[in-house]
């Protein structure tokens, strides 16, 4: 177990990705706070972590894109867990179907406050909680191939995960001298679509390098190697874990 003794923070970890990221650090040894806005679905995902590691996982309920609730959030993993030493900024929204035409500011701030908003502010107190225990620690963010290419069904998400992959750059330089690495992960249509439950029956499987869709676990493996020390001389990257959709060949 190369994260025992590690404590994990991750957001959006009620569902898919964020539930997958959560179950893998906690098999790996870290003690893991499950983040969500939604009790119910923190508690399923408490309970299957349970399952397999028992004890190594509480639930948290927050609202991640307000300064204090994360500000109450970060005391309370503290208080209960023992410290943070990995945190893990999954949770995002996305806009469908409006254009620049249409989409109503209102959403525009909406997806940008939760997607990237909460990047900036769960980073900011739990990255103050890591300098003063003096031990480094590991920041993983989760971006998407929307933030590198156009999406004529959506604006405010890619502009978001754009922003999430860059400003991962920037803390990564800030938090270097402390210690702690800052990288990102760079999923591509992983499991149901963003704040959705279920997958819709004519949802496109494939059309990457490898053929097949990818998986929460695929992304949760990235995060953990990211989160390890066997990346400990990584940080200010972005790993694409797309099975090859950004650099896929043209018809």
């Amino acid at each position: 177990m190369t994260l025992d003794g590690k404590v994990a923070l991750v957001t959006g970890a009620g569902r898919n990705v964020g539930a997958a990221i959560a179950l893998r650090l906690a098999r790996e040894g870290a003690k893991v706070a499950v983040v969500d806005l939604d009790r119910e679905r923190a508690g399923l995902t408490v309970k299957a972590i349970g399952e397999e590691v028992p004890g190594a996982a509480a639930a948290f309920v927050c609202d991640v894109s307000e300064r204090a609730a994360v500000e109450r959030l970060v005391t309370e993993v503290v208080e209960r867990l023992g410290g943070i030493d990995i945190l893990v900024n999954n949770v995002a929204v996305t806009d469908r179907g409006a254009t620049v035409l249409d989409l109503a500011e209102e959403e525009w701030d909406r997806v940008l406050k939760v997607t990237l908003t909460s990047v900036f502010l769960v980073t900011k107190y739990a990255g103050r909680q890591m300098v003063a225990q003096g031990r480094g620690g590991a920041v993983v963010n989760i971006g998407s191939t929307s933030g590198y290419r156009a999406r004529p069904n959506a604006l405010a998400y890619p502009a978001a995960k754009a922003a999430v992959i860059n400003v991962t750059r920037s803390m990564a330089a800030q938090l270097a001298p402390h210690g702690i690495r800052v990288n990102s992960v760079t999923p591509n249509k992983v499991g149901s679509p963003v704040g959705r439950d279920e997958e819709p029956p004519d949802r496109p499987r494939k059309g990457n390098m490898l053929g097949r869709g990818g998986r929460p676990d695929d992304i949760a493996a990235a995060v953990f190697f990211l989160a390890s020390q066997d990346a400990g001389f990584i940080t200010s990257t972005d790993l694409v874990v797309d099975g090859g959709v950004l650099n896929g060949v043209m018809d």
